[in-house]
């Protein structure tokens, strides 16, 4: 087998390397790669010289950050400088999901730390796709100060502030409290949110993906801090009516009660409390009743505190005297169809004595004298029916019925607090007519050194005989001898109106007793509200009086108020209290 003789090809003597290209084509090929290159220098230039504002918002939605430089809450203090709300530094945890690494040992003791389920904590940190999660805000600087000492990658802090009460629940339910933004919720932070809170400021800035302040790209805006507020509360009177208020109800067992200090002359209010109550400084597990304002958002039907309002009309009209008598009779007497009675049968009383007694048929008798709508307009002039003029969230008007649409027992039934509902800050507000001669003066939170402008209701004859009238209520044969207060007299009046469950009136009750004090020159308009009272008594004189009393007496002493009395007791040991009950 012959073999076949190959020969070596040199690559040089390619037929390939030897075919002729056009020379049009080399040049075509070298234009586009300039013409590519020219272009791309076109749109970079394009970009980055004449028009870079899409960069710029791109660059800066992922890097550029507005921060909020928070505005200093103002403080709140009480009339004698004394703080009682403030913002305190505080510290806000967050974390990039994605670079959390904590072994489980670690990861529990930053949620004991920051007081939320491990269950939880786990759940925020399990979601990858978010680049940012709070785990916890408004934490305080000491606990902070704990979690960064486990040292986490990943979980960062942030400075803010949170609101702090020292004086706590006792003055919860006036101070209100604020939101996780700082912003007012409830009571006076609510109602002076914008002069407490400033406005912010702000700050643009670039950030690196840890949240690193690395440059500032726009000027600062700087913060404009709240004003401070100066309250017309008196923490040390408010602190003798917290005390006194819970004594109160925890000997009664009341289902709630509320209690308010005016100062007559210039319609500030010196205190007011409400129970239950809460910890604006520990808010969880709050339900309605601790949050209710019950001095201005529940109304009640005030039964006999409501009568000398009614009695002083008629003297005002020329109706009736102070000596002017009526028959009671043996205790019950009908009218309009309707059985009206009073407790014991008092027989004939003079007006004076209709008040001592509390008498029902009496007040009944007197109101019959007067004309319904003389009635509605004078109730109407005290502000019942009405929202108190306080700017503070939630106060309520109350009840009170056209005239037109009385039925005839209605005018008797209003005269001694049937029939119409109103709150125990409008009562207070109203008793100020007969501690200020005839004149009522609108109630204030904040504290003034300006004259109130009081509105006249009564003529000054007519109040001041009223006043003296009801010195006789804690006399030793009023309905209130233990709302008595040694060294000073003290004209006021009793109230225990039955409560209306599911339209018809139970056995339970509302007991009242609404006083000024001293009645020579009264300087403390006091009312004291008990609600279900359940052990012991449920007279007003009984259950509200000693809080009353108690209260008083302390207030004038603080505020240096001479006596105008003996100091000697005018209790007369196993008098039988007396009330109304319908």
């Amino acid at each position: 087998m012959k073999r076949k003789s190959t020969q070596s090809v040199r690559f040089s003597s390619n037929p390939v390397l030897h075919a002729k290209l056009p020379p049009w084509r080399s040049r075509f090929v070298l234009f586009l790669l300039f013409a590519g290159f020219a272009t791309l220098m076109v749109r970079a230039l394009y970009l980055q010289g004449l028009s870079n504002e899409f960069l710029q918002r791109q660059g800066e939605s992922r890097y550029a950050r507005t921060l909020v430089l928070p505005a200093s809450r103002g403080k709140i203090t009480d009339r004698n400088g004394v703080v009682i709300a403030s913002s305190v530094p505080a510290r806000a945890v967050w974390a990039i999901p994605e670079d959390v690494k904590a072994p489980p040992d670690k990861l529990a003791e930053l949620a004991n730390l920051l007081g939320i389920p491990l269950r939880d904590l786990q759940r925020k940190l399990s979601n990858e796709d978010k680049t940012f999660v709070y785990l916890k805000r408004q934490l305080t600087v000491e606990t902070a100060d704990k979690v960064a000492a486990l040292g986490l990658e990943g979980i960062h802090q942030q400075r803010e502030t949170m609101r702090y009460y020292p004086e706590g629940e006792m003055v919860a339910h006036v101070l209100g409290f604020t939101n996780i933004e700082d912003k007012g919720q409830e009571g006076i932070e609510l109602a002076y949110n914008s002069q407490l809170a400033g406005r912010a400021g702000s700050r643009r800035v670039i950030k690196d993906r840890l949240g690193r302040v690395v440059e500032d790209v726009q000027a600062v805006r700087s913060p404009a801090n709240g004003h401070d507020l100066t309250l017309s509360i008196d923490t040390r009177i408010q602190y003798l009516l917290f005390s006194q208020l819970k004594a109160a109800v925890d000997k009664s067992k009341a289902r709630g009660a509320a209690a308010v200090v005016v100062d007559t002359r210039t319609g500030e209010i010196l205190a007011l409390v409400n129970l239950p109550t809460y910890n604006p400084n520990a808010r969880e597990g709050l339900n309605g009743g601790q949050l209710r304002n019950r001095a201005l958002t529940d109304t009640f039907e005030p039964g006999s505190t409501i009568k000398p309002f009614s009695i002083a009309l008629a003297m005002d009209l020329g109706r009736i005297r102070p000596t002017s008598t009526f028959d009671t009779g043996n205790g019950r007497m009908t009218f309009f169809g309707r059985s009206i009675s009073d407790t014991h049968g008092y027989g004939v009383l003079s007006t004076a004595g209709v008040i001592e007694k509390s008498s029902n048929i009496g007040t009944s008798l007197i109101a019959n004298l007067i004309e319904n709508r003389e009635m509605w307009n004078k109730y109407s002039e005290l502000g019942f029916g009405q929202v108190p003029k306080l700017d503070f969230p939630g106060a309520v008007a109350g009840r009170l019925r056209p005239y037109d649409r009385w039925r005839p027992i209605e005018k008797a039934t209003m005269a001694y607090g049937y029939g119409l509902s109103v709150s125990l800050v409008q009562m207070a507000q109203a008793y100020t007519v007969f501690a200020r001669n005839g004149d009522m003066v609108p109630l204030s939170f904040l504290k003034t050194d300006r004259e109130p402008t009081p509105t006249q209701v009564y003529t000054p004859a007519t109040a001041r005989t009223m006043r003296k009238m009801m010195e006789a209520v804690t006399g030793a044969g009023g309905t209130a001898v233990q709302a008595q207060v040694m060294g000073y007299r003290i004209a006021g009046k009793t109230g225990t109106a039955r409560k209306i469950i599911n339209g018809a009136y139970s056995t339970k009750y509302v007991a009242s007793f609404i006083g000024l004090a001293p009645a020579s020159n009264p300087r403390l308009v006091v009312a004291v509200m008990m609600d279900e009272p359940t052990t012991g008594s449920v007279y007003g004189g009984a259950v509200a009086g000693p809080v009353f009393s108690n209260v008083v007496g302390g207030t004038l002493r603080l505020m240096g108020v001479e006596p105008d009395a003996p100091f000697k007791s005018l209790v007369v040991p196993d008098v039988p209290l007396m009330e109304e009950v319908l």
